[in-house]
């Protein structure tokens, strides 16, 4: 199993164990899920409507009117950056592989220091919604805008089908359904949830439910950590011990390598995944609209301070969760739930409660489940958001209607485009219902990381940046991330892929980040100096002083 598909999709591939957790030992309790659910979504449907009544203008439904603080804010960024994948996947992966998954807990963290350090501050003195406002400000808008504006919602859409899929396959197993009829239904309502959150609630809504999802997971996690340690007598020694022992690995599962040992090639897609991971946060359109929501660019530096305690701390918490699970299951029983091992902590969770039989054990898994489905609903909410805002804000307002549109056409275009959006999301989360969506996320990540990240840094900072390497770094860091991974692994030639019948990959590498990446700062740079245009200098000072001190920002 491919690093890719055990870390960025981990919602892809929960079905299987799902289906065996719900059936199994919380088979009888599943009136207790369904309940939590139902009050889960009641409660946050509830408050989008609060907060749908206090949107009235674009500001608010794109940025919450600015009206979160740096702690409210930095909560909302760790509840839209701990996606199921991070969830499940790491805690899975630590659980089968030891060190060398411990590792991506560490690449998800270090990826906020390149937020914080390069982005954050900056992007907020010198935008005003998207990320096309801070590209326009010094370039020819419409062509940078249209760019900006796909870029954003491919990326969107393909992080968004992943998350759509697995919400799909969590809530269609662990309620039982098996027709299709019924698991094409699931996913539906699923999106229209989805659309409800963002057109109702705008920014306002979706900043609240991914502070209630952040709050909740945290709190799960905490739970299960202290449970897992208070059965080692709070000695980590005793627990890696155990682990290293159950997992049949000895002393190695403890030392790297294990899984990224093997060949000198599954060593450069480790790096290749690092680079698209740590990179591409910086480039992710659902966590860059965030930045927009604070005040000042004081609070959304604090907002990304607070993030990463929040996102370490639970990081941290990974420990006791992957190797918890490795201490306490055997490996075979989560690779019989889930070959990825992404069931790992639902299964740590029935188990520390007092077993499958157990009401303690239904009641946590359903708990763990209700997290992991809040957890989804957040980060599509946020993800939907990103795309219409860029649809609605860069194409419709500033390319269709050159500007001259209203506010109000602006918003009621923004909610229009997150039905457009939903039900696109819909239709392509049922016909992917059950393949493999691994490429889809690592798709997502390697395009943030190689057309958006480039030409941000490179507006930021460099005075020779043109229209022409904008739009060159845009579109062939989209274009030759899109074609690695089509012609990779992910897609054809294993049984793991998403067309495992067929084999037309030629790209040894499971995620494109280490050729595409480079790509998109090699075409913006060269595009730059082959332009006829030449730089508009004093907009780069302009512009250079708004993103230093936050002089004329919004």
């Amino acid at each position: 199993m491919s690093a890719t598909e055990r870390i960025t999709a981990g919602t892809g591939r929960l079905a299987d164990g799902a289906a065996q957790l719900a059936a199994g030992g919380a088979g009888e309790h599943r009136a207790l899920i369904i309940t939590l659910f139902a009050v889960f979504v009641a409660a946050t449907l509830g408050i989008t409507v609060w907060a749908g009544r206090q949107t009235k203008g674009a500001e608010d439904f794109y940025a919450g009117g600015r009206q979160f603080s740096g702690f409210q804010n930095g909560l909302a960024i760790s509840g839209d950056y701990m996606s199921a994948a991070s969830f499940l996947g790491i805690a899975g992966a630590i659980a089968l592989f030891g060190y060398d998954g411990f590792l991506y807990s560490i690449g998800f963290l270090v990826a906020w220091l390149v937020a914080l350090l390069l982005v954050a501050e900056p992007l907020r003195n010198s935008g005003r919604f998207t990320m096309g406002d801070v590209l326009a400000y010094r370039m020819r808008q419409r062509p940078v805008r249209t760019a900006a504006g796909v870029s954003t919602i491919i990326v969107s859409i393909f992080y968004l089908l992943a998350q759509m899929a697995g919400a799909g396959a969590l809530v269609t197993l662990l309620l039982g359904i098996t027709s299709e009829a019924g698991k094409i239904l699931v996913v539906v309502l699923v999106g229209i949830v989805m659309i409800l959150y963002v057109s109702i609630g705008g920014m306002k809504g979706t900043t609240w439910v991914q502070m209630v999802k952040a709050v909740l997971l945290i709190a799960g996690t905490l739970l299960i950590t202290f449970l897992v340690m208070l059965k080692f007598n709070f000695n980590i020694s005793t627990l890696l011990g155990r682990a290293a022992e159950e997992s049949g690995k000895g002393v190695a599962f403890l030392e790297p390598g294990l899984k990224y040992g093997v060949t000198a090639t599954s060593k450069i897609d480790f790096i290749s995944l690092g680079i698209a991971l740590v990179l591409g946060t910086a480039g992710l359109p659902h966590i860059l609209i965030r930045f927009y929501t604070v005040p000042t660019a004081k609070a959304a530096r604090k907002s990304v301070n607070w993030a990463i305690g929040i996102i370490g701390v639970f990081y941290l918490m990974t420990i006791a969760l992957g190797f918890g699970a490795a201490a306490l299951i055997k490996p075979e029983t989560i690779i019989a739930s889930n070959k990825a091992g992404n069931t790992a902590a639902p299964l740590l969770a029935q188990e520390i409660g007092g077993g499958a039989d157990s009401t303690g054990g239904a009641i946590l898994l359903a708990v763990i489940s209700a997290v992991a489905f809040a957890t989804i609903l957040a980060v599509v909410a946020g993800l939907t958001l990103a795309s219409s805002s860029s649809f609605a804000h860069d194409l419709y307002v500033n390319v269709i209607r050159k500007g001259q549109a209203t506010e109000k056409e602006e918003v009621s275009a923004a909610r229009w485009a997150t039905v457009g959006i939903g039900a696109v999301a819909i239709v392509l989360g049922v016909f992917a219902r059950g393949l493999n969506v691994a490429g889809l996320v690592a798709l997502a990540f390697a395009v943030a990381a190689s057309a958006n990240l480039p030409t941000i840094l490179y507006s930021l900072f460099w005075k020779r940046f043109t229209t022409q390497g904008a739009l060159w770094s845009i579109y062939g860091g989209l274009a030759s991330s899109v074609l690695l991974v089509l012609f990779s692994p992910v897609v054809s030639g294993k049984p793991t892929s998403m067309f495992p019948g067929v084999d037309f990959h030629f790209f040894p590498l499971e995620n494109p980040g280490l050729i595409s990446i480079p790509l998109g700062f090699l075409l913006g740079w060269l595009g730059s100096l082959l332009s006829k245009e030449e730089p508009d200098v004093k907009k780069y000072a302009e512009l250079e002083v708004r993103s230093l001190t936050g002089t004329g920002a919004h």
